[in-house]
């Protein structure tokens, strides 16, 4: 799947073997250091034997430290967050950060050692957007390209998507959600009430998990 492939490109990174280019500044090198030590963490925090609940907990953690969990949200919600009420919104971020952290934090147990370099940085057409471009070296495979979309604003780096080989993570969930959602009758209810049976949730705020 590929969040499965995004996080491979999570709990791999390391020292950068590249420096930072000449005229790189401001915005690229911070992006550089942030996804340096979004790796870095990912390791120590989720790899090993840990238990399973402690691991999710550590993810959860990384996701609302590294990630714009929100703006994603919003996003993959597209036009339908704007029909919503408040308490869905509330709910759905709370479900949807839910949805990712079960799928995926297990995938941390899985690392085999592939390296994760970082090619360059570019500055994006978008104030305080770049685009973290790196590859993640496979020794018995094909290697991976993981681009990292990172949003500086006033001084604070956030993730806002993650691209494996040019598919886009917020995109794809924005599509399945909309097929959902069209499927329940257009009602951001509808999805809602997959997410909870998917993440067992029974209908709790997720977000206070």
């Amino acid at each position: 799947m590929f969040l499965r492939r995004a996080i491979l490109g999570l709990v791999v990174a390391g020292a950068f073997a590249l420096p930072v280019a000449m005229g790189s500044r401001g915005a690229q090198a911070d992006a550089r250091v942030f996804i340096d030590a979004l790796g870095e963490k990912a390791i120590e925090a989720l790899t090993g034997e840990i238990d399973q609940g402690v691991r999710e907990q550590r993810f959860r953690e990384l996701l609302n430290e590294f990630f714009d969990m929100p703006s994603i949200g919003k996003f993959v919600l597209a036009r339908y967050w704007k029909v919503a009420t408040d308490a869905e919104k509330n709910e759905f971020l709370g479900l949807f950060e839910t949805l990712v952290v079960q799928a995926y934090a297990q995938r941390f147990s899985e690392y085999s050692g592939e390296r994760f370099d970082v090619l360059e940085v570019v500055e994006d057409a978008k104030p305080g957007f770049s685009t973290v471009r790196s590859v993640v070296d496979r020794p018995d495979g094909e290697d991976i390209r993981v681009d990292w979309l990172v949003l500086d604003e006033n001084g604070v780096s956030k993730v806002e998507d993650v691209k494996i080989e040019g598919v886009s993570m917020a995109q794809t969930y924005r599509s399945e959600f909309a097929s959902v959602i069209q499927s329940k009758g257009g009602k951001v209810a509808g999805l809602i009430t997959a997410l909870r049976e998917k993440t067992g949730a029974n209908g709790q705020q997720s977000a206070a998990q």
